[in-house]
């Protein structure tokens, strides 16, 4: 079969590896069947940015929006890989030459971030003028393959605070190793987390095909 759908999600696992400081993923069976007489029932604790993951604005602005009041035509779409392998810092001068081909997505894969069972000490981040850059080409959103588009230590956050005075929202932690640059069908929803400033995705994509 051609053209099929691959999963770019980090899988949800106790040996996943959460931001430092921050709620690890822990699953456990509740109650067993032997329990309930008819199923299992599962219990989740984890960070809602644990994982393969989008920001909502509140994260980091109080006033910002949160998960459900995002369009969510945001997640579905057509998006383009672009390969940014070996830079620390990815900035305008990076992505001005590449043609997005319209996509209002693009996926950055840095290759800093290589397992998601240890995190990274170091990882690619994105400068603050590549906000303005997205705007101007009518990107909505971003996705990278590491933790943060900003740096473990930063906290003006303003990788973040640019994306979002120009508009974009951000998906961390994909799994994009083995995709080539190009054009995709990105899909990657969010749960319908009313209150929440961020959300575990489950994000796949296939060739796009006009």
């Amino acid at each position: 079969m051609t053209n099929e759908w691959i999963d770019i999600t980090q899988p949800l696992q106790k040996e996943i590896a959460e931001w430092p400081g921050d709620t690890p993923f822990f699953y456990e069976v509740a109650v067993s069947k032997e329990q309930s007489g008819s199923v299992n029932i599962g219990k989740l604790t984890m960070s809602t940015h644990i994982g393969t993951h989008t920001d909502a604005p509140f994260h980091y602005d109080n006033e910002g929006l949160r998960i459900l009041e995002l369009p969510i035509d945001l997640y579905i779409g057509r998006a383009c890989v672009v390969d940014v392998t070996g830079v620390d810092c990815v900035t305008r001068a990076d992505l001005e030459e590449v043609d997005f081909g319209g996509a209002e997505r693009i996926l950055l894969k840095t290759g800093s971030h290589p397992t998601f069972t240890r995190f990274p000490e170091h990882f690619t981040v994105i400068g603050e003028d590549v906000g303005p850059l997205l705007k101007e080409r009518g990107v909505r959103l971003i996705g990278v393959d590491t933790p943060s588009v900003d740096a473990e230590n930063s906290k003006d956050l303003l990788a973040h605070h640019s994306l979002y005075r120009n508009d974009v929202i951000i998906i961390e932690n994909l799994v994009l190793h083995s995709l080539e640059p190009g054009q995709y069908e990105l899909i990657a929803l969010p749960l319908a987390l009313k209150e929440a400033d961020g959300s575990p995705v489950r994000a796949v994509i296939r060739r796009w095909e006009s």
